[in-house]
């Protein structure tokens, strides 16, 4: 008892101990190893691999101090890793190279040099590969941020913070801040549907803003005391202004940027932030969703007549439960005041009454509401017809009224300021799910579904089938039988594949069962489905007389493989029966999913949830 005691009180120094301050080139930091972590010289900081998901991974640099894991630097954000078989490597010639479990690159640094290198990281945070003759900087995380920048780090014209999509999923979401064209830097919300900018301030002229266009350096920092300067003129402070507290500027989830301070307890602090009215910025409650600052709470609301469409994800806003008509005798206005929708004005015009603004708004199939500013009845008011309901918020400080056009026989409300339904923007914890590898997309394909449907029946048959054909050889083989069939290697695969035809090669050599043994069998499906060939091998016309007998996985390998310039010949490896009616970059997709699922390493095979969220992940970029 002693002795194991002991251990206990020892052991997180041997932790500590097995970090490392550098990687030199041949050396590699692996996924497996929770010791392979480089740390800055005065503990600061660290790199190494971080779980953001169900078996995924990424490369990160992260706080050691902070109580909440917070990362300032990603590689593979977009691209997680497997948690078996990935590396980090500084290969010699100096290229830093991140591999998957199937030896994929991932990502890398494209550096090279004739002499040794080093892998270091900095008290400041930046890891750099550094030639040791020379001492020069081949490569460093500070030239390519992800949603942070630290103190000394520089902000150039080619950079660009990306926010994250939610609090704890890292990979890059809808909000940037960078250097726009015009020299000024700027916030952007932007969707594949979408985009606006939205700080400075869209309504104010860059000087009003405290901005200058005349300085086309485009260069920021800021200092370990939280002073940031920025050649567009914006300047500021950190509230606790001073050297001492370790300090970030981050662009939030949610779109805002932020300057963050560190305090004893590990805990962070706002010292700045770029937006106080937190509902004026864009997209935080989607399409006509109205954000409204109350009691210190964001929530997100519909209009009367306009449900949420989804209640976990307040970003996808609300959708009307009427249909509206061209009519202008079939439609009406809900008032709702102190609101804007920011954008996507039909036109502006000046000087007119309310009823004026109405009659405009109702000549026009494509408006959908008015803002209107100023006084009605005297016909001095400025009229804002909108074929978008985007960006809404509520402010009591917002000198505006929203006038929005609905069905006339609809039965609602039509006084001022009347909510369907409020809902706080927060989590909702039954929402929650974590990362695997792949990220979901939105979009579905019909076919692709009702394929994956059949391969899935297909592979559970074929589970059910290997366990019984390892039931059958266990029963009936006795353990010196097996040894004794060795000797004859190819005897003992046509017995064994005999009793079931599609084996994973550690099912031939008698290994334990694995989860991964169905997916090898899902794979060998795929290419007999894709080529029209037998598993078993087949006859094919060589470049001299006669024909060759070949392995189908390694003839396909061969045959989709480049070589010496030569691009992959895939069409070749098609069932002639199919007579070129297929998609040509599906069948790619599918046969590289396929040859995934038959490596010879089991440990480099995706599992059946990650083989079907590839070809989902895939089938979405048409």
């Amino acid at each position: 008892m002693p002795f194991f005691l002991l251990l206990a009180f020892v052991c997180p120094y041997l932790s500590t101990a097995a970090t490392l301050e550098s990687i030199s080139w041949g050396s590699s930091l692996s996924v497996e190893r929770s010791h392979d972590v480089i740390v800055s010289p005065d503990h600061t900081f660290s790199a190494g691999f971080y779980g953001v998901g169900d078996n995924a991974f990424c490369f990160a640099v992260w706080f050691n101090k902070s109580v909440k894991f917070t990362p300032v630097w990603m590689a593979n954000r977009d691209q997680p890793v497997n948690g078996r078989r990935s590396a980090l490597s500084l290969q010699k010639g100096g290229n830093l190279v991140l591999t998957d479990a199937g030896r994929l690159v991932i990502w890398k640094t494209d550096t090279a040099s004739s002499s040794p290198v080093q892998l270091r990281l900095q008290n400041t945070g930046n890891l750099m590969i550094l030639q040791i003759s020379t001492n020069k900087t081949l490569w460093q995380s500070f030239g390519f941020p992800t949603d942070t920048l630290l103190p000394l780090q520089p902000f150039t014209r080619e950079m660009k913070l990306i926010a994250s999509r939610s609090q704890s999923n890292y990979s890059s979401g809808f909000y940037s801040f960078f250097f726009d064209n015009d020299n000024i830097m700027r916030l952007l919300y932007s969707t594949p549907n979408i985009s606006s900018t939205f700080w400075p301030d869209p309504g104010l002229v860059t000087w009003d803003a405290g901005r200058t266009t005349y300085n086309s350096s485009r260069i920021a920092a800021f200092d370990s005391s939280g002073y940031f300067q920025s050649s567009d003129d914006l300047k500021f402070s950190a509230s606790d202004f001073g050297v001492g507290p370790m300090r970030r500027l981050t662009i939030g989830y949610d779109g805002n940027l932020r300057l963050y301070s560190l305090d004893e307890k590990g805990d962070w602090g706002i010292s700045w932030q770029a937006i106080p009215e937190i509902c004026s910025m864009h997209g935080l409650c989607g399409p006509n969703g109205i954000c409204i600052y109350e009691q210190s709470q964001r929530r997100c609301s519909c209009p009367s007549g306009f449900k949420l469409k989804d209640p976990t994800d307040l970003s996808q806003g609300c959708w009307p439960t009427f249909n509206l008509s061209c009519d202008p005798l079939d439609s009406k206005f809900i008032t709702l005041p102190y609101t804007e929708f920011y954008g996507y004005d039909l036109n502006y015009t000046e000087n007119l009454s309310l009823q004026q603004c109405m009659n405009i708004c109702l000549k026009s199939c494509s408006c959908k509401a008015i803002l209107y500013r100023g006084d009605g009845p005297k016909g001095n008011g400025q009229c804002y017809p909108k074929t978008q309901l985007l960006n809404g918020f509520h402010s009591p400080a917002f000198n505006g009224t929203v006038h929005i056009r609905v069905p006339i026989n609809e039965t609602l409300s039509d006084r001022d300021r009347v909510w369907l339904e409020t809902t706080v923007l927060s989590c909702d914890p039954n929402a929650h799910v974590e990362l695997d590898r792949t990220y979901e997309q939105k979009q579905e394909n019909s076919s692709l579904k009702y394929l994956l449907w059949f391969v899935a029946i297909i592979g559970g048959v074929e589970l059910i089938c290997i366990y019984m054909g390892w039931w059958y050889m266990n029963k009936n083989n006795s353990q010196s039988a097996i040894e004794k069939r060795s000797g004859n290697k190819h005897l003992n695969i046509s017995k064994i594949r005999g009793t079931r035809g599609y084996m994973a090669p550690e099912w031939i050599l008698n290994q334990p069962i694995t989860s991964k043994v169905d997916v090898y069998s899902y794979g060998i499906v795929l290419l007999e489905m894709v080529t029209g060939r037998n598993s078993f091998g087949f006859n094919i016309d060589s470049e001299g007389d006669g024909k060759e007998f070949r392995n189908l996985v390694t003839w396909v390998r061969e045959m989709t493989c480049a070589t010496n310039g030569r691009p992959g010949r895939i069409g070749q490896i098609i069932d002639p029966k199919m007579d070129a009616a297929y998609d040509v970059v599906k069948m790619e997709i599918l046969v590289k999913v396929a040859l995934q699922c038959v490596e010879e390493d089991k440990d480099a095979r995706p599992t059946m949830t990650q083989v079907v969220q590839m070809l989902v992940r895939h089938e979405y970029d048409y």
